[in-house]
């Protein structure tokens, strides 16, 4: 974990209620795809966390929707303004398990840290497609970014509104076959998509969180292995260990 000072680049809007920041800053201590960054905002007590979407040297991608009083103020923020980060935080996706042909599945705001994941497994060679699910048309984003990548893309819309009507689920029987699922979003999603996908994979999961890095336990939850902090031993945890609650 590392506590530093970063510049804003760029902060702009890309769908309703939604934005993408630019950042530059020291990214040594980001290392996987999956992983999050901490943001203190004056006037919070709290810091904000957020997945990181991109990483290009020193520029760092968050993608954010305005859902609350911190995030509105995020919006306002502007080109060379400085904010206080704790990167590094978080276990992220690992590619090595992922096959020749992984499939990743983001839901709304868990679309941001598959971009970079389907970056990294390019790299490696791998075939990858996604699926990525949105409420209604005017809240897609970064479907032409996927493709631009080379990345077999499908979206859905809960209203039918652009793309496939359903939910990322109701996609998964326009894919002929998978080798494995990286997946992030909402808990309902992924336990959806942990019941209708065969393969093995890794969820990155959702949970509001205090400190961020592993200190106030209050985001801990049950696994197969034992009691893991979403923070600090997640997001990500494999397929195989999740214990559903509830």
């Amino acid at each position: 974990m590392k506590e530093s000072i970063f510049r804003i680049l760029t902060n702009k809007q890309i769908a309703h209620d939604t934005y993408e920041m630019i950042l530059r800053g020291n990214t040594e201590h980001i290392t996987r795809p999956g992983q999050f960054v901490n943001i203190k905002l004056d006037g919070f007590y709290l810091r904000r966390p957020f997945s990181v979407c991109d990483l290009e040297g020193d520029d760092l991608t968050i993608i954010y929707k305005v859902v609350g009083s911190g995030t509105e103020k995020m919006s306002t923020l502007v080109p060379n303004e400085e904010l206080n980060l704790l990167t590094g935080l978080g276990n992220g996706y690992d590619t090595k398990s992922s096959g020749k042909a992984p499939l990743l599945i983001g839901g709304g705001a868990g679309v941001p840290p598959l971009y970079w994941l389907a970056k990294e497994l390019l790299a490696e060679g791998k075939q990858v497609s996604a699926i990525l699910g949105f409420n209604t048309s005017n809240e897609v984003f970064y479907e032409a970014q996927f493709k631009k990548l080379g990345v077999s893309t499908l979206i859905t819309t809960a209203d039918g509104s652009y793309g496939i009507q359903g939910f990322v689920t109701d996609a998964l029987t326009n894919l002929e076959s998978f080798s494995y699922t990286y997946a992030c979003g909402p808990e309902p999603m992924l336990k959806a998509v942990y019941d209708a996908a065969e393969t093995s994979g890794q969820y990155s999961f959702e949970e509001r969180m205090g400190c961020g890095f592993g200190a106030c336990m209050g985001c801990t939850c049950k696994t197969l292995y034992g009691d893991k902090r979403i923070c600090r031993e997640g997001p990500v945890l494999v397929k195989e260990e999740i214990i559903w609650q509830g």
